[in-house]
């Protein structure tokens, strides 16, 4: 049984039995996917293995709606579960969060927006034949995002394009960091519908098998930290794709941008869970219970505990943040609601490797060896400041203009 102070929500929150089971599922798989994780990052390849553990778990249709077969897990479910994920393995927890969007946001969020009847009914007829791929196949899907210019963080169309044709549509562009490239089944891309005038409004979300003639993955992957993401370049080159590809109606993902604000902190659970791991860890360490090590106890010392006093107050700010964003979650949410996601966010991915500073501080010099994770946590903890759409720069942007101005306010 997991310790409550390493779970995600702790013992004080309300879980519904659904959410406890599926957390435990994933609780389960965890021992074995930590067991591989400094194999994947030592060689920048793929969790493979892991993502047959979760499709045999059933994990991978977690946010498929339960008309469809899946879990029908909501937003904070997902997150609870992610975290609970990357507490053994950052990576697999990231990638995941690419695949998990791929059926959250056709699936649940789409029903809380506007579409019109005949839209509605599109929408119906398309997304089961993504959800049945998912979970009658096993089928990974991928959501390749940032492009290299302001598009990814929502200030500019995306420059990858989608021409209208007979029976389907014509993919060019490029994406770079596409998460799961090479691995992913089909790539749940966001593009622009090639028009004279290119407007974030046209914004088109297309799944692009990984097998379509014109599609090309491209350059090395060699980073800092998430190394078993494999996020290399995805060239699209007059890729065609059938109309029923499309995971949204043209437009509505321009739509749910705007009054779903959260669907753009789904990376924030993986990092929650390094923090957590983090600290896990150096208790463990101080008192001489890491596994493989000799039992020798470190707690007494008046600096460790200090150290481990600064980490828990840390670790409880940032927790405290993030589960009470997943209560925020909705459509339309109120200002001080969206105000506080960018805050979150923020918080997480900078507390996150803060708090993987302090571990190595205090474990002290075996923890700079990869023998240990604390090092591996470090690096991919440093990484999710950097991850559009919202960045920690992006956020802190977002944060200081929206406070200070109500839509529609400028400066003489």
């Amino acid at each position: 049984m997991t310790d409550s102070r390493y779970a995600v929500a702790g013992s004080s929150q309300s879980l519904t039995p659904k959410q406890r089971d599926l957390i435990a599922l994933a609780e389960s798989l965890g021992p074995a996917f930590a067991s591989r994780a400094a194999r994947y990052d030592s060689e920048a390849s793929f969790p493979f293995e892991n993502y047959a553990d979760l499709k045999a778990a059933g994990l991978l249709g977690l946010c498929v709606p339960q008309a469809y077969g899946g879990h029908g897990a909501d937003f904070g479910t997902y997150a609870l579960v992610s975290a609970t994920l990357g507490k053994y393995c950052g990576a697999t927890a990231l990638t995941l969060n690419m695949h998990m969007c791929s059926t959250l946001w056709p699936g649940l969020l789409a029903d809380d927006l506007d579409m019109t009847p005949a839209e509605r009914k599109q929408h119906e007829q398309y997304r089961a034949i993504h959800f049945r791929r998912v979970v009658q196949d096993g089928a990974i899907y991928a959501q390749p995002f940032s492009e290299g210019s302001a598009a990814a963080a929502g200030k500019a169309p995306f420059g990858t394009v989608a021409a209208k044709v007979g029976g389907g549509w014509l993919v060019n562009g490029r994406k770079i960091f596409a998460s799961l490239s090479g691995a992913a089944d089909y790539y749940g891309v966001l593009c622009t519908e090639d028009k004279l005038e290119r407007s974030m409004r046209d914004t088109l979300y297309i799944a692009v098998p990984g097998t379509a003639p014109g599609l090309a993955v491209t350059g090395e992957w060699d980073p800092l930290g998430m190394r078993g993401t494999v996020s290399r370049n995805l060239v699209f080159k007059d890729v065609f794709v059938p109309d029923e590809a499309q995971m949204m109606p043209r437009g509505v993902y321009y739509q749910a941008a705007s009054r779903w604000p959260h669907m753009f902190t789904t990376l924030s659970p993986t990092y929650m869970g390094i923090a957590i791991a983090a600290v896990e860890f150096t208790v463990k360490y101080l008192r001489g219970e890491v596994e493989g090590m000799p039992p020798v106890k470190r707690r007494m010392y008046p600096t460790k505990q200090i150290a481990m006093a600064e980490m828990w107050v840390k670790l409880e700010q940032t927790r405290a943040l993030f589960l009470r964003m997943l209560e925020d979650a909705r459509i339309d949410p109120p200002k001080d609601a969206r105000l506080r996601a960018y805050a979150a966010q923020y918080t997480i991915m900078e507390n996150a490797n803060a708090l993987c500073a302090l571990a190595i501080r205090t474990c002290g010099g075996q923890s700079m060896l990869k023998s240990l994770p604390l090092e591996r946590l470090y690096r991919d903890s440093r990484c999710g400041a950097l991850m559009l759409p919202w960045t920690a720069e992006l956020c802190l942007d977002r944060i200081g203009r929206e406070a200070l101005y109500e839509p529609g306010e400028a400066d003489d």
